[in-house]
């Protein structure tokens, strides 16, 4: 299983991260988003509850 992110966390590393369920899980149109170097914390997600997983570069 891929570590998630909360909403407002500063993620270990940059790259492309989506948007996941509660449990992990995959969401109905899920935002994505690119986090560069030097970028603080993840955004809000759609709904509460949700996280972030990191999905690419």
């Amino acid at each position: 299983m891929t570590k998630t992110y909360k909403p407002g966390e500063n993620p270990p590393r940059p790259g492309e991260y989506q948007e996941r369920g509660p449990r992990g899980g995959s969401v109905p149109k899920p935002r994505q988003v690119t986090i560069e170097p030097g970028d603080k914390p993840l955004p809000p997600t759609q709904k509460p509850g949700r996280t972030w997983e990191r999905v690419g570069r």
